[in-house]
């Protein structure tokens, strides 16, 4: 998904750090691209879906979009699979176009089965087999790690985790506050008291935050802000919980860990035997 200014952006490759570089990625940008660069894979993005698409069959076989839910496929796909979690069960039926999407769903993973209540768990599945009966359903877990454990026990903290997962995702928490209390950080510290600029008008607006700073940074200014909220709040060590390392766009002058999880689908059937079989049809047909 592009910000900035579009007219630069009608359709964009990243295969590398540098390309992130060269087309002035913000912060959400870099936290949807950076991960699957780390995995090697090539990214295409912009706005005109038509030259994305044909670009993209130039080097292709298989094609995959990744709307984040926060889109309906804007290609009709051939294999739909969504993601639901459980932290936020009931909002795969009240939120738009998520619940779209677990509608039309092949596959639905339902993920953070490690974390989550039971409870919340099982509210999901029941809400899948209710509006999608047909869809196959995995459970996944989503290990969380972080790189220097011991800079968190007794230490502390300050909390920073995805921006829009925190704001219109409606998230008070996310995997830097899971890895905190689980590694026995003394204190999460509130931020709150030290944002400025645009970071202080976002709490003011999501009122639903409290002791975890949002990575906001659509633009130079508000990563500006981001820093300065970071460099005030007085704390042991910052943990990064962002799907992108914060290092790399801002520099920390305090101890610093990386917060990382890793999708894990459990049980009998897996991902990749679904795939499979998928691809078996489709070379068929």
């Amino acid at each position: 998904m592009p910000y900035g200014d579009l007219r630069k952006q009608i359709w964009q490759r990243f295969a590398s750090y540098e390309d992130l570089d060269k087309h002035e990625c913000t912060i959400e940008e870099r936290e949807e691209y950076e991960p699957h660069i780390d995995n090697g894979i090539i990214v295409y993005a912009g706005v005109d879906y038509e030259k994305i698409v044909r670009e993209a069959e130039k080097e292709a076989d298989i094609i995959v979009w990744d709307g984040g839910n926060n889109d309906l496929p804007f290609y009709k796909p051939d294999l739909q699979i969504v993601v639901a979690d459980p932290h936020r069960a009931g909002n795969e039926l009240t939120y738009y176009p998520g619940e779209t999407n677990l509608r039309m769903a092949d596959v639905v993973i339902i993920n953070k089965v490690d974390t989550a209540a039971a409870e919340n768990v099982e509210e999901v599945k029941k809400n899948i087999r209710m509006v999608n009966p047909k869809a196959k359903v995995l459970e996944a877990a989503s290990p969380v790690t972080v790189d220097k454990p011991e800079l968190i026990k007794d230490r502390r903290v300050l909390v920073i985790e995805d921006g829009p997962t925190l704001t219109h995702g409606n998230m008070p928490y996310g995997a830097g506050a899971i890895i905190a209390k689980q590694l026995g950080a003394r204190e999460m510290v509130d931020p709150r008291p030290y944002a400025v600029g645009s970071i202080k008008e976002t709490y003011e607006k999501y009122t639903h935050l409290a002791t975890i700073l949002p990575a906001i940074g659509y633009g130079e200014r508000q990563i500006a802000e981001l820093k300065a909220t970071i460099d005030s709040t007085p704390c042991d060590t910052v943990v990064i919980g962002t799907p992108i390392d914060l290092r790399k766009v801002m520099t920390i002058d305090k101890p610093t860990v990386r917060v990382k999880y890793e999708l894990k689908v459990l049980g009998s059937v897996t991902l990749a035997e679904i795939l499979e079989e998928f691809l078996k049809r489709s070379e068929k047909s």
